[in-house]
């Protein structure tokens, strides 16, 4: 039978080494640039053509199921355990936010997976849902132990880091230093001021 490709061939050796070089500038692309970064950029830094992305991932939103783990979701699943470690939870409110924002800085791509941006990537609408959880339950969890102020919700967490992945995407990008100053004073506003002696 004339056409048939054998086993072990080096064309399967081909298409399984593209498939690593896509996998691995797909990784330093989105890391880098966020999830959006033209698929051309992608092909050129794995040396194919954009038309064999397609062929092995299906396109943008098959590559972005593809490498989303090792992207953020490993980082970010990383900081939700981490901060459900911490005993006590003004602690754990305090480091969780900051993580959040580090990550946000670092990583375009989580800014790109907090707004939705492509809501048909199934795993990517997966990490927002555990995200989601993690923030109701930390909020709740600070709430109560009276660590934060009590008409600060995990809507109101959600809200503020959705604001900033936009800020950080479409605004002009801060430096570190200032960056890092604006998530004290966003600390400072959430936690529960100490009460003040009536007359003192």
């Amino acid at each position: 039978m004339t056409g048939a490709v054998p086993p072990g061939s080096p064309l399967r050796a081909d298409a399984r080494r593209n498939a690593r070089q896509i996998r691995s500038a797909a990784i330093g692309a989105f890391r880098g640039q966020g999830l959006t970064v033209p698929l051309e950029e992608v092909a050129k830094a794995a040396g194919v053509s954009k038309a064999t992305i397609f062929n092995r991932f299906g396109g943008r939103i098959g590559l972005i199921e593809a490498v989303i783990e090792e992207v953020v979701a490993r980082e970010l699943f990383a900081v939700i355990d981490h901060a459900r470690a911490l005993d006590d939870p003004g602690e754990r409110i305090g480091y969780y936010l900051t993580a959040l924002r580090d990550l946000q800085y670092r990583q375009p791509a989580f800014n790109d997976v907090l707004l939705q941006t492509y809501p048909h990537a199934r795993q990517l609408m997966e990490i927002c849902r555990a995200g989601g959880e993690a923030n109701e339950e930390i909020v709740a969890a600070a709430r109560a132990s009276g660590a934060l102020r009590p008409e600060f919700t995990a809507g109101d967490l959600h809200a503020l880091v959705v604001d900033n992945a936009l800020a950080l995407k479409y605004g002009e990008r801060p430096p570190r230093d200032d960056y890092d100053r604006r998530t004290g004073y966003l600390l400072d506003g959430i936690r529960r001021r100490p009460s003040v002696s009536g007359g003192r």
